[in-house]
């Protein structure tokens, strides 16, 4: 008997009819000889509900009591599901994130997974049971308090339950029927990977890709959790993230695995930074002590008469005023002259293994943004990958150039949408 964990997202858990039909799948897979543990997102909207009320009493809600309440919706989630398998005849037992084993740092918001204790769930598997954990959350190590993943958390949670578990595999459903080669929203075009790396998967959700969480992503890389993406509102066959995707498959994998968006993000640029050692370090050791991750970098070269440089990076939109106070402290320390911001920007990327033995992409991917006139602001690149950063009002419209451009279009339409964002 093999052990499969499983992961529904909001748009699955949308209402007490969308319950009840994920109760039957988690009941038929067990019906299958498996042991069999959920992961559960809060109920459709909920999340977003509970930010918007926080809103209401609170311009700054503290961090803590923020936790308290948005891991309130995956508890619901938990007892509901539970609750609907119990109805089918089977026993289920629910679990808190903390109750199941989720070790994570200190970090309210954003914390990340240290380890997973999963003595509680063996022991409810042992006994017969279906497990169903809340994911998002989990409890610090050090402070012993509630704490959140962040958006897509739990996503995080049900890869990190199978690798401590062992499981054989990692079933993360959400409302598409795959990986696609695009945005299904954005490319009705777009067609389904059968399988993805690892590699291509990790640079598709760093460059916006909604349909997997980059730290489940990591995780599953880690300790080689292979992670079938699928939808639950139809049988068919998801798509498979390995290690390996052309094992057992004689065809050469493809050039471009898909052209990932995302608009979430904002551009700073520090300007008049005197060009001399450590000011760079200073600036980005003071956002990291802030807990800012940061994208995509780029210094220009520094003006002879002035030795002066400007440095223009992009970070997530919501971490953009934290930033901007971080910075200004910092303002009469490293001398720079004034800091520009521009939350009207948007990142496109080209992600593909394949880029490594076929010179040429590069050019062939600017030459497309450029028939559809689009203006390229910044530049980044991996072994995989080129990212540019664009306008906010091109990104569709360079999304949909550079698909067609490098033939990911589909003969026929692939992708249905069958609710929600994609999660």
């Amino acid at each position: 008997m093999g052990i499969v964990v499983q992961k529904y997202g909001g748009s699955s858990l949308a209402d007490a009819a969308a319950i009840k039909r994920v109760a039957r799948r988690i009941v038929e897979t067990k019906k299958q000889g498996n042991d069999v543990v959920v992961a559960v997102s809060a109920m459709g909207d909920t999340t977003d509900e509970l930010l918007d009320l926080a809103g209401g009493v609170s311009p700054l809600p503290p961090a803590r009591e923020m936790d308290m309440l948005l891991t309130a919706g995956e508890r619901i989630s938990m007892a509901l599901v539970a609750m609907a398998i119990a109805d089918l005849g089977y026993e289920a037992r629910s679990f808190t994130g903390s109750q199941a084993g989720v070790i994570t740092d200190s970090v309210h918001g954003k914390a990340k997974i240290i380890d997973v204790t999963p003595g509680r769930i063996s022991s409810a598997l042992e006994d017969g049971h279906i497990v169903i954990v809340a994911g998002f959350q989990g409890v610090s190590q050090d402070t012993k308090e509630i704490t959140t993943l962040g958006r897509g958390g739990t996503d995080t949670t049900a890869v990190a339950l199978a690798a401590a578990l062992q499981a054989d595999v990692c079933e993360i459903y959400t409302d598409v029927d795959g990986v696609f080669s695009a945005d299904p929203r954005i490319v009705p075009a777009a067609h389904k990977l059968d399988k993805v790396s690892f590699e291509e998967m990790l640079e598709l959700a760093a460059s916006g890709a909604k349909i997997l969480h980059l730290r489940c992503v990591e995780y599953g890389r880690r300790y080689n959790i292979p992670i079938h993406v699928r939808s639950s509102f139809s049988q068919l066959e998801g798509t498979w993230v390995v290690e390996d995707p052309t094992e057992g498959n004689t065809m050469e994998q493809a050039i471009i695995a898909g052209v990932a968006h995302d608009r979430s993000e904002a551009k700073i640029t520090v300007v008049g930074v005197p060009d001399k050692v450590g000011e760079a370090a200073r600036i980005f050791t003071a956002l990291a002590d802030a807990q800012i991750n940061i994208d995509m970098i780029v210094q220009n070269v520094s003006a002879a008469s002035t030795n002066l440089t400007d440095i223009s990076f992009t970070l997530p939109g919501t971490d953009a005023q934290t930033a901007m106070a971080t910075l200004q402290k910092l303002q009469d320390q490293v001398g720079f002259e004034r800091l520009l911001f521009n939350d009207k920007v948007g990142k496109l990327s080209l992600v593909g293994a394949g880029m490594r033995s076929n010179p040429g992409i590069t050019a062939q991917f600017f030459g497309a943004l450029a028939e559809a006139g689009v203006n390229i602001d910044m530049i980044s690149t991996s072994e995989i990958r080129i990212s540019v950063v664009v306008a906010e009002d091109d990104v569709e419209r360079a999304v949909r150039a550079a698909h067609t451009a490098f033939d990911l279009d589909a003969s026929e339409v692939e992708a249905v949408v069958y609710g929600g964002t994609g999660r």
